[in-house]
């Protein structure tokens, strides 16, 4: 990884910080795939506590269904990694918390358990914020590390535009 790489979430979280007080949203995460990385990634952030209200990390469907009030047949229907699910997580953190944005994310990081279907590196994300509940399919290469920390990456930064483009 580069300096570069390393520092990029922390520059993103500062940006995400000063638009998420400004409009005076606080920021729940839901996480599988990432385990709480994005958490950690916000709460690096000195000053994380003034916008940044919980994580969730859901790794197992049943940890989804309990935490988040995803819906077991969703989950068995479309599987844990799908737009339904990404977006039903997304849904959940907001109920499940204070907050008025969230971000989740769902996904195959590897090296086992991808499919022809949802091969290692398939990861899907959603972000719920008050203009609205927006879901991406990513497809991310890399071994695991790499497959995590472009979905941290990417979930932030998408997460800053549409906070810019639709606050």
């Amino acid at each position: 990884m580069t300096e570069q790489t390393l520092h990029a979430p922390l520059q993103c979280c500062t940006q995400l910080a000063a638009l998420l007080l400004q409009n005076k949203y606080q920021l729940a995460t839901a996480e599988s795939c990432t385990g709480g990385l994005i958490a950690a990634a916000c709460t690096d952030l000195a000053g994380s506590s003034n916008w940044f209200e919980r994580g969730f990390v859901t790794y197992s469907n049943a940890a989804k269904t309990s935490m988040l009030g995803v819906d077991a047949a969703l989950i068995e229907t479309h599987g844990a990694v799908s737009e339904a699910v990404a977006r039903a997580m997304a849904q959940g953190a907001l109920q499940h918390s204070l907050a008025q944005v969230s971000v989740a994310v769902t996904g195959v990081a590897g090296p086992g358990g991808g499919s022809a279907d949802k091969p290692v590196g398939t990861v899907w994300l959603a972000w719920a914020l008050p203009s609205g509940l927006h879901a991406q399919v990513q497809h991310f290469d890399g071994d695991r590390a790499a497959v995590r920390a472009a979905s941290v990456q990417h979930a932030l930064t998408h997460l800053l535009t549409l906070l810019k483009a639709h606050p």
